[in-house]
């Protein structure tokens, strides 16, 4: 883990002026413009994901954006959503009130937990007739959301929820500084190395490219 040291005899630090940078964190998920740990990330655009061996990347589409993706490794699972945020306050409260009156009212349940990001939400969630588990976490960055779904494998077994928790720690959002409301997710887009594979597969079948937002684009490495 990414750690700053701190000196005993460190000098108390003078104040913060105000609209002075956010100070660095000492772990992630991380925002694009604050030092950060150096790692193999997927570029998506708004997100830097991390990948390692046998890990799939699926991305999640909302008419022709892409607004989020999705880990698989070891018969686990972690969604991934960024979202902008106000400048001078987070938004998890409001958001995980707003989850626990969703999930309620659709016939689950949910209970507020301490984890590994602070406050989080274990539910149970009615799907096709089935119960499932999952468990939502949620991270305030500056003038970001980050929103996680960890299910699978992940939620009985506390190693392979560590691997899903180190994933979300090394995350990168970015951003940017163009205006944009509260909760409005920040857009992803295709890896460029995966779009010129698409575009190649289209054009030695002699037809149009593919539009990949139509066939669940999916990033898979081994090793």
């Amino acid at each position: 883990m990414f750690r700053r040291r701190r000196h005993a005899e460190e000098e108390e630090p003078a104040p913060v002026a105000e609209g002075a940078p956010v100070p660095g964190r000492e772990s992630g998920p991380w925002d694009a413009d604050e030092p950060h740990p150096e790692t193999e990330r997927v570029d998506l655009g708004g997100m830097r994901l991390p990948i390692g061996p046998g890990f799939e990347v699926q991305l999640n589409v909302a008419g022709d954006q892409i607004v989020g993706a999705v880990v698989l490794v070891n018969e686990s699972a972690l969604q991934v959503h960024a979202f902008a945020a106000p400048k001078k306050s987070g938004i998890w409260d409001e958001v995980r009130a707003e989850l626990t009156r969703e999930l309620t009212a659709g016939g689950g349940s949910c209970e507020e937990r301490q984890g590994p990001f602070g406050p989080e939400l274990a539910a149970e969630i009615k799907q096709d007739g089935a119960v499932q588990p999952v468990r939502f976490i949620g991270i305030d960055g500056p003038r970001w959301f980050l929103r996680g779904v960890l299910s699978g494998r992940a939620i009985a077994d506390p190693d392979a929820a560590k691997t899903l928790e180190e994933i979300v720690r090394d995350i990168v959002v970015v951003r940017g500084d163009q205006p944009m409301a509260p909760k409005e997710p920040i857009e992803l887009r295709l890896p460029a190395e995966a779009r010129q594979a698409v575009e190649n597969h289209a054009a030695e079948e002699g037809r149009p490219a593919l539009n990949p937002f139509e066939r669940g684009p999916e990033i898979t490495e081994t090793r």
